[in-house]
C-alpha cells in the first residue's frame, strides 16, 4: 500500500515538475526576445529592434508564426544553416490587424503606442484602400518612421517643382487634417505665415507637424503672406498654386476662374485691349483693388492724364 502510495506521488511529482518544465520552455520560446536571438541569422534584426522604437515591445506580440511554420524554420535552421535571411518578395511579415492592436484605441499593455484613431492619414492609406501597415512601415528592418520621400514609391512623379520648395519631406505639405490629404491653408501657413500659426500647429501634435518639420531655414526663406479676413481669396492655396507642376501660377491663368471679368468694368480695356496682367493693378492674396493702392498704383500708368493728377493729388 505504502508503496503504491509513493509510485503516486512520485508520478504526480512528475508530471508537476513536467509540467512547470514545459510551461518555462513555453514561456521561453513565446516570450522571451532572447530566443529570436538564438538563431545566428538574426542577429542583425535583434540589434536594430533594441534601438528601434519598439524595444520594449516583446517579437512575439507583433510576429505570430503558426507552429507548423516553426517547425519549418527550425529543421531548415538545423539542417541548411542559412547564412543569410532569404528574399520576403514583398511579403508580409507582421500583419497590419496585430499593429491595430496597440495603434488604434488605447493599449492596456502598450499605453504609450501613438495612436492613429484620428489620423487622416491612416485612414485614407489603411483602412480605405487596405494597404498593409508594413509597406509604408518597417520596410527596413525595424525602421518604423518611413523616409521623407518615401510616398512616392507609390506616388511616382509626385516631386516638387520649383519655388523653392525642392527637397520638402511630402509631410510638409500633405495635411493628416484633410479627407483627401491635400494641404489646407494652415499648412502652407506652417512656412508662409507667422510665428503663431506654426506655434499652434506645433501644440496640436498632428503627425503631419510632429514628422519632418521644415528647417528653420527654410520657413525663414519661404516668402511670408498676409491673407486679410475680407480677402476675396478664401479658399485653398492648392487652387492656384500646383507644387507637383509648377509652384507659382501664371498671370494668365487667373482667367480659367474668372473668364467672365475680361467683360466687366473696366477689365475690357485693360486686358483685352492694353494686355495688362492681373498683377499690375491687384496685391497678391487681397485683390480688392481699394481707393488708396488705385491712387499709388492707377498714376502709375496714367501720369500723364491730369484728371489721375488732380484725383491721386
Amino acid at each position: 500500500m505504502k508503496s503504491r502510495v509513493l509510485v503516486l506521488i512520485l508520478v504526480l511529482l512528475l508530471l508537476i515538475g513536467g509540467g512547470i518544465v514545459s510551461y518555462r520552455v513555453y514561456d521561453y520560446l513565446e516570450n522571451n526576445p532572447t530566443f529570436c536571438k538564438s538563431c545566428h541569422i538574426m542577429e542583425t534584426a535583434f540589434a536594430s529592434w533594441e534601438k528601434s522604437v519598439h524595444a520594449m515591445v516583446n517579437c512575439h506580440d507583433c510576429h505570430h508564426l503558426p507552429p507548423r511554420e516553426g517547425i519549418k524554420l527550425f529543421y531548415s535552421f538545423v539542417v541548411n544553416r542559412p547564412r543569410l535571411i532569404p528574399p520576403r518578395h514583398g511579403e508580409i511579415i507582421v500583419l497590419g490587424k496585430f499593429c491595430v492592436r496597440c495603434h488604434f484605441e488605447i493599449s492596456k499593455k502598450y499605453p504609450q503606442a501613438v495612436s492613429i484613431m484620428t489620423s487622416q492619414f491612416h485612414g485614407k492609406h489603411g483602412f480605405e484602400k487596405k494597404i498593409e501597415c508594413s509597406k509604408c512601415h518597417g520596410y527596413k528592418t525595424h525602421e518604423f518612421l518611413p523616409e521623407e520621400r518615401f510616398c512616392v514609391m507609390c506616388h511616382e512623379g509626385k516631386k516638387v517643382h520649383g519655388g523653392g520648395m525642392e527637397g520638402l519631406a511630402c509631410l510638409n505639405c500633405h495635411s493628416d487634417r484633410t479627407k483627401d490629404l491635400r494641404p489646407e491653408r494652415e499648412k502652407c501657413l506652417f512656412c508662409h505665415g507667422s510665428d503663431e500659426i506654426r506655434v499652434r500647429m506645433i501644440r496640436e501634435k498632428r503627425l503631419d507637424v510632429k514628422h519632418f518639420t521644415p528647417s528653420p531655414e527654410k520657413i525663414k526663406a519661404a516668402i511670408k503672406i498676409n491673407i486679410p479676413a475680407d480677402s476675396k481669396h478664401q479658399f485653398d492655396c492648392y487652387a492656384c498654386h500646383i507644387p507637383h507642376e509648377k509652384a507659382r501660377p501664371d498671370w494668365s491663368e487667373c482667367i480659367n476662374c474668372h473668364s467672365d471679368i475680361v467683360n466687366t468694368g473696366r477689365h475690357e480695356l485693360h486686358v483685352k485691349v492694353m494686355n495688362i496682367n492681373c498683377g499690375e493693378c491687384h496685391k497678391l492674396h487681397s485683390w480688392v483693388v481699394t481707393e488708396e493702392q488705385a491712387k499709388k498704383g492707377c498714376i502709375k500708368c496714367h501720369e500723364s492724364a491730369g484728371i489721375y493728377k488732380k484725383w491721386a493729388g
